[in-house]
């Protein structure tokens, strides 16, 4: 059975192009800021896997990865619950190592600043942060973004690793929800 997205899409926000040029630009300036340092990438699951993986192809240092995976979503919503859990925590230990948080997207700002509270006690080198997209209008908790592919309007999006109900990853670009289709 094939599960069609049209239904679904209001817009495409950025096409696939113009995400690929904008991560080939992050992966200059990453390599450029670490040419001496071999940080770890620390990923998180499950929407920042397709733009790690691009990220990484692009990146002109050696470089490590692990993951963890955190939800601030239940099952199936389409608004954050607020409360953030770790589902999985990373394996390596990242005392004196430079660490890069790449994520997807940053809203309310919560599970990045819970993450960020969680990882600097650990004594990393340096934490910094990597976002596909920034959509600055909702946040709630200030967080600093160190690398951000795109500012985006405070709109649902898809695809390129966002989810919709846990399908739709796998499109090669970013598309908003259709107004219809938002909980009330």
């Amino acid at each position: 059975m094939t599960i069609v997205y049209e239904p679904y899409l209001g817009e495409v926000l950025i096409d696939g192009e113009t995400i690929q040029r904008r991560v080939v630009a992050l992966a200059q300036q990453i390599s450029e800021d670490y040419h001496d340092k071999t940080p770890l990438l620390v990923c998180i699951l499950k929407g920042g896997i397709v733009f790690l993986v691009d990220l990484i192809k692009q990146l002109q240092i050696p470089h490590s990865i692990d993951f963890m995976a955190v939800s601030s979503y239940g099952a199936g919503a389409r608004q954050s619950t607020g409360a953030v859990r770790i589902i999985m925590d990373l394996e390596q230990n990242i005392d004196g190592r430079h660490v890069l948080i790449v994520e997807d997207i940053v809203d309310s700002g919560r599970t990045l600043h819970y993450i960020y509270s969680l990882l600097k006690p650990r004594n990393p080198a340096s934490l910094r942060i990597c976002t596909l997209l920034n959509k600055y209008e909702r946040r709630e908790v200030d967080v600093a973004l160190d690398y951000v592919g795109f500012d985006i309007p405070n709109k649902f999006v898809f695809g390129y690793g966002l989810d919709l109900d846990e399908v739709f990853r796998n499109l090669p670009f970013v598309g908003v929800l259709k107004d219809e289709l938002l909980p009330q």
